[in-house]
């Protein structure tokens, strides 16, 4: 338990003391964004711009997570067990990508069709049965949706009058 934490207070040191633009907490047996990283990184904020919390235990994440990194481009969360997303990740204005594939999402998270600029959804290894599809149509950057290894319940239309490209099970 101590060494995941020093594992997280290094991480984060280095991209504040190095100004880098990502910040890479994947594998660190996260269950929670902890409190202490948002004072850590408040002065670096908006240089971070792709963040991947891959392979941890999250649970849920904050609107306070959304709110504080609204600047991010690139969101990795594969591999944790969420069960849905805060409403204020559809105030993400800059998010061009986000990878929730292998949690636990038993429907489409909705608000990401507020995101303007999102090209990239990622949701492979989930449970989800339904699709927005009329929503998904009127995303205007949209480019993919990978809804591989969800039990998708029969209701995905013919996916040629698409404008996006949508990855379903072979």
């Amino acid at each position: 338990m101590a060494q995941d934490v020093a594992n997280v207070a290094r991480r984060v040191n280095e991209a504040v003391e190095e100004g880098k633009t990502h910040l890479d907490l994947s594998n660190c047996k996260l269950i929670s964004f902890p409190d202490g990283v948002f004072k850590v990184l408040r002065t670096v904020t908006e240089n971070i711009q792709t963040m991947t919390l891959a392979d941890n235990e999250l649970k849920a994440l904050t609107n306070k997570f959304f709110a504080t990194f609204g600047q991010l481009r690139e969101l990795d969360l594969q591999g944790n067990v969420l069960t849905k997303l805060p409403d204020a990740v559809g105030g993400m204005e800059h998010l061009t990508s986000i990878n929730l594939a292998r949690n636990k999402l038993q429907s489409f998270p909705e608000r990401l069709v507020d995101i303007p600029t999102l090209e990239s959804i990622n949701l492979e290894g989930n449970e989800i049965t339904d699709l927005p599809l009329e929503k998904l149509r009127a995303m205007p950057a949209l480019k993919t949706v990978n809804l591989r290894s969800n039990p998708l319940e029969g209701q995905v239309c013919d996916a040629s009058s698409l404008s996006f490209e949508l990855i379903l099970n072979p």
